[in-house]
């Protein structure tokens, strides 16, 4: 069985107490009953809901009749904060709030800012606090509500909900908290903290997920959001979801008679971690209020290094990040922009957060795997990166937190630069920049060409060898999309010469020479720089005939478009890079990878084609809308027709869709109509970032059908996806 990474994200999510799963149990075999039938079997069902809305209550300090269930911590924020919005209209329309809270809070705050609501949303200090006098001084004759969380998710910091609520009853204005992350970690008691609403989720206090509840203080009004039958006192329909509303029960119960060891223990663990890594890194800076601060929580930033790059190397813990780095720019939280943490700061933040279940050798485990990779990502210490690094062993993906083709810069900014710059001009130039190939064409005699091409990116597979094969296809490609010969490459190298044995580089760089052997040529040299992560691909330099070159704007009405690859290939490395994916499920897209368009391009050369191109990072419909760009003409592209790759439909399904794929979705958004009966999951793979994707070519009926043979009769793939039409208002259709 693979070693499970030790558990740092308790704020995440928590596992559920087997206390809580022992008294669930009864309720998945036994007491299945519906709470609202009168027999044997409903009133069961109903005794369990009712002793659960007494253990939340009895946590919280209130009446049993206070409490209502709802799926979790979302719908309770929703509830609280739409129901009293919509409830209290007549009184107002003003809502305050802070800048750090949950989405949860902020998205429902958005949506009403929609409905002609005004939110005020407040700053908070270095230290994740709202300023009371700030709050006061936003307060307006229209404010009919204010929202504060009780303690911040990413860093912790405690607010100061009674002086809060305080403020807004003197004021007449309702008081919502959501106290996801507090509960179970620090005293939650609504009337010390003097709340008229409270949220609660399940799945942060060793529940189940998709189980919570919301504290409604008696008088407080609010407008019913789920409609339905008169359930949980006519305020929310829906049968009850018995089971985890058991469990949630049990687990507020828990918490009420063991809070102080709880939180003693979290606290100690906590401090064990924070201690052991400061001690470490000096210069490390934790992040959010030191004394008014969750017990279990450390948001720790490790200055000028990448978040997603730690975890991706951080295999044996598992944590949360506090920035996500794109090539092109830095997501950093809301919360820690809120907090005014630089970009530079913010971009190493982690945020650790231990639970009931961390022991101190868990601690110790995880201090040692952090050590090695912060060492490891500093220059000042390469001497310790080498240390227990086996070759054999390693993920090549946990080692960068891009992926192949689909960490290329979106299109719409790199279209933007490219418009910048001058045009040549030089007649010799037969290929250049007025066209999307990828690839350039240069005339050395009246019959012969020279092209050059050059492509590279961060590994997609794990195995080294298998990365320099994949990337060796992948350049190829773009020589043979046009008709051409490869003569010879050069490698281009990015690597991590202190994170990683040079014998990784060395199967990287016999993977792309047997490629390229396999493709009748050598690698004859090449450039390399040392980077954090690993890059390798190829510059490719090949001969054609002036004649057959062959690029993306030759495309004429009545073609027929085919396609020489399944696609979904960025999804099911995103899937293998995550864990999502078995390497015997993965075995069928490196294979695809792997494999030279030599064979087509052949093809294509016999038969003739007006255009051509090849897919990768723009995905097939970024690709196309090229080709129809260039070409001024239109696409009809049948989905049902695209093939792709086994899982990856799956995958996607599951929410597993690359940045590349996403950005590639809203680059052709504007110029793609898709039927009413094309999926969400469908449209991502039709702009699946791919990695040495098939050829997409155009060719005449006739040739089509001469293609489509020689291709069967080889057992090459190729499909007919679509046709080429006179030019639309939109490039592209898809049915």
């Amino acid at each position: 069985m693979t070693k499970q990474p030790i558990y740092l994200d308790y704020n995440a999510t928590t596992p559920i107490d087997p206390q809580v799963a022992d008294a669930m149990l009864p309720y998945l075999y036994d007491h299945f009953g519906n709470p609202s039938s009168s027999h044997a079997y409903g009133v069961e069902a109903k005794l369990g809901v009712e002793k659960a809305r007494r253990q939340v209550a009895g946590m919280l300090g209130c009446h049993a009749e206070e409490v209502i269930f709802t799926s979790g911590g979302s719908e309770s924020n929703n509830f609280a904060i739409k129901g009293t919005a919509f409830a209290r209209r007549s009184h107002g329309n003003h809502i305050i709030t802070s800048a750090i809270e949950h989405p949860a809070v902020l998205e429902v705050c958005a949506y009403l800012e929609k409905q002609g609501f005004h939110v005020t949303y407040l700053p908070v200090n270095g230290e994740g606090l709202v300023d009371l006098d700030v709050l006061e001084k936003s307060i307006t004759p229209q404010t009919i509500l204010i929202s504060v969380m009780h303690a911040n998710n990413e860093v912790g910091s405690i607010q100061p909900i009674r002086e809060i609520a305080d403020i807004a009853h003197r004021h007449n204005i309702i008081m919502h908290s959501d106290a996801a992350q507090s509960i179970g970690k620090i005293p939650v008691r609504v009337d010390e903290l003097g709340v008229d609403l409270l949220s609660i989720a399940g799945h942060k206090l060793y529940a189940p997920k998709g189980i919570g509840a919301l504290y409604i203080r008696t008088g407080t009004e609010l407008q019913k959001i789920i409609h339905g039958a008169e359930h949980e006192s006519n305020r929310r329909a829906g049968t009850e979801n018995v089971l985890e509303i058991v469990g949630l029960g049990q687990a507020c119960e828990l918490v009420q008679q063991h809070l102080d060891e709880y939180s003693a223990h979290m606290q100690i663990m906590r401090d064990q971690l924070e201690n052991g890594i400061l001690e470490e890194f000096p210069w490390a800076k934790v992040n959010g209020s030191r004394e008014r601060r969750l017990p279990n929580t450390a948001n720790i930033s490790f200055k000028g290094i990448e978040a997603n790059t730690i975890l991706a190397e951080m295999v044996d813990v598992a944590a949360s990040a506090g920035a996500a780095c794109h090539a092109e720019q830095v997501d950093v939280s809301h919360v820690l922009e809120a907090m005014h943490v630089p970009v530079d700061t913010a971009m190493g933040t982690i945020r650790f957060s231990v639970g009931r279940y961390t022991s101190a050798e868990d601690i110790e485990t995880a201090l040692t795997e952090i050590k090695r990779v912060i060492h490891s990502l500093q220059p000042e210490a390469p001497e310790q990166v080498m240390e227990n690094v086996d070759a054999e062993t390693i993920k090549l993906t946990q080692y960068t937190h891009g992926l192949g083709c689909a960490c290329k810069l979106r299109p719409q900014l790199l279209e933007e630069v490219l418009q910048g710059l001058p045009v040549p001009h030089d007649s010799r130039i037969l290929v250049g920049t007025e066209t999307a190939d990828d690839a350039a064409v240069f005339a050395v005699s009246d019959d012969l060409a020279l092209m050059q091409t050059v492509d590279f990116f961060t590994p997609i597979v794990d195995d080294p060898y298998e990365f320099g094969a994949i990337s060796a296809a992948n350049s190829l490609s773009d020589v043979y999309a046009m008709g051409g010969t490869p003569l010879f490459a050069l490698s281009i190298v990015a690597f991590p010469g202190n994170r990683l044995p040079m014998s990784v580089l060395g199967s990287i760089l016999k993977g792309a020479s047997d490629k390229a052997a396999e493709a009748g040529i050598a690698i004859i040299g090449g450039h390399t720089v040392d980077d954090t992560e690993p890059k390798f691909g190829l510059a490719v330099t090949g001969s054609l005939d002036r004649d057959k070159i062959r690029t993306n704007a030759g495309a004429q009405p009545g073609d027929a478009l085919i396609l020489t690859k399944p696609i979904g290939t960025g999804i099911l490395s995103t899937a293998l890079k995550q864990g999502a994916l078995s390497p015997l499920e993965a075995r069928p897209a490196i294979e695809w990878m792997s494999k030279l368009n030599r064979g087509a391009a052949e093809v294509m050369l016999q038969t003739g084609a007006n255009a051509c191109t090849d897919v990768t990072g723009f995905g097939l419909l970024g690709h196309l809308l090229g080709m129809m760009r260039g070409s001024g003409t239109s696409a009809l592209i049948h989905a049902n027709d695209v093939p792709w790759i086994e899982k990856a439909y799956e995958l996607a399904a599951s929410g597993i869709v690359p940045g590349g794929t996403k950005n590639n979705m809203s680059y052709t958004e504007s110029s793609v109509v898709y039927a009413n009966n094309i999926s969400n999951v469908t449209r991502a793979l039709l702009n699946d970032a791919q990695t040495s994707g098939g050829l997409l070519v155009s060719l005449p009926q006739p040739q089509a059908k001469a293609y489509l043979q020689a291709m069967q009769e080889r057992g090459d793939l190729a499909v007919q996806i679509g046709e080429v039409v006179e030019k639309q208002e939109r490039f592209i259709t898809v049915d």
